[in-house]
This record gives C-alpha cells, structure tokens and sequence, in this order.
C-alpha cells in the first residue's frame, strides 16, 4: 500500500481557499458512483506486461467501497481498457511515449479482448448488477472512449468516486475530465495504486488542488453512513410534519 501524502503547500492552500479540508461532508449514495478504473491482469497480475507493484493491495478497499454503495443505493462501474491494435488507431500518439523493441507489441496483445490481460483481477467482488464499462482511451470520460457518461446521466449521478490503476494515468485522467464535466469528484487515496509512491502522490497532489477532493475509505464510508443517516433523519421530519 502506498504511503499517501500530499504537499503541505497545496493542503494549505485548500484550507484557505476553502475554509476547510475536504469538500463534500454527506455523500449521497443514490447519486453517486464507484468508479473502478483498470483493476484487470495487465496491471495486477506479477507477470503481465503492466503490472503495478501494490495494485493487489487495494483490492479489500475497493470491495468495501462496492458493497457500501450497493447498499445505499449506488451505482458501482467496473472499467477495462481495451488498446488492441484495432482499437487504437487514430492514436498514433500513444507509440509515441511506449514504442520501444519487445514492449508495444505484448501490451497491445494483452490488453486485447480474448487475453489474460483483459481479464478482471479475479478477487474483485463484482455483482451481476452492477456496470461492466469497456473504455479505448486512458479516461473513461473523454469523447469517444467509452459509454461511461451516459450510463450515468441515465443514473441521475452528479458525484464520482475514483478507484483503482494507475493513479497517475487513466485514473486522474478519469477524474479530471469527471471534473470538467461537472461531476462531484473524489479520489481515494488508499484504493488507487501506481507504480510508486512518487508517481501516486504527484497525482494525488494535483488533483487535490483543483480537480478532486482526495479521501482514504474510511473517510468515504464515514461520509456514505452519513448519507443515509441524513436520509433517515428527513423522513423523521416529514412524518412528524405530515
């Protein structure tokens, strides 16, 4: 598990720009989605060709994410990337940052429909009920990537909650663009992973600044309770009204 800190500098600068640390104090679970970005074999399973050290470890988080928000009544999105050949062309770009001899060519393969690679991590906890997203960009949210945004409007969802590989790339890339699109966005610290502590809190940091509120699970199930406590407490007022 990574050791999640982010700069003190931009902590003080949210405490002043905001009055406080974390932005969202009640999470609405009707409204809001678990967002599980890329935990399949490609980077969870040692051997694949992008495996992330600690990936593994945030699996216990993830499922007690899902299961508490399947019981406030949320959505929970499990998210695979597909980069076989076919699917990404018209990104020329992305050989432009990992094109070396023996590296383009098992990534593309693994990471196309029919391989290990594709393959969800086998200890994630997924209901039958839940939503399987297929994405062919690094964000599940940019234009033409996925069906993600539309399954969620379908929802009446207005908050996200971040999960999952790797921080730095397709999960922040998921969440700033869950921010431009006027998603409430959140970011857990202790169910994310990448491939060092350096990279994950560089993330971390950054989008703390302006893009996402970043809280540990327990932090998020504290504010999930809350939810459903404010619910409970509603109903009470309108009955004793009524």
């Amino acid at each position: 598990m990574h050791d999640s800190k982010i700069a003190p500098e931009v902590l003080e600068r949210v405490r002043a720009w905001r009055g406080k640390l974390h932005l969202y104090d009640v999470i609405d679970g009707a409204r809001t989605a678990l967002i599980v970005i890329d935990m399949q074999n490609h980077w969870v399973k040692e051997g694949c060709p992008g495996y992330a050290p600690g990936a593994v470890d945030i699996v216990p988080n993830i499922n007690r994410l899902a299961e508490a928000m399947r019981s406030a009544g949320g959505t929970v999105a499990w998210v695979r990337m597909c980069a076989s050949e076919d699917v990404i062309k018209g990104w020329d770009v992305f050989a432009d940052f990992v094109a070396r001899d023996g590296f383009t060519g098992p990534w593309l393969t693994s990471l196309t429909e029919g391989n290990t690679g594709m393959e969800f991590w086998h200890e994630l906890d997924i209901r039958p009920a839940d939503e399987i997203v297929t994405k062919t960009r690094y964000s599940a949210l940019i234009q033409g990537a996925s069906d993600l945004e539309a399954r969620l409007r379908r929802r009446d969802i207005d908050m996200v909650i971040i999960t999952g590989v790797t921080t730095n790339t397709c999960c922040e890339a998921t969440a700033r663009d869950a921010n431009m699109l006027n998603f409430r966005t959140i970011v857990v610290s202790d169910a994310n992973a990448a491939r060092s502590d350096t990279e994950h809190n560089g993330s971390l940091t950054n989008l703390f600044n302006l893009f996402a509120d970043v809280m540990t699970t327990d932090e998020v199930l504290d504010r999930l309770q809350g939810a459903k406590e404010l619910e409970r407490t509603l109903t009470s007022a309108r009955i004793l009204s009524d």
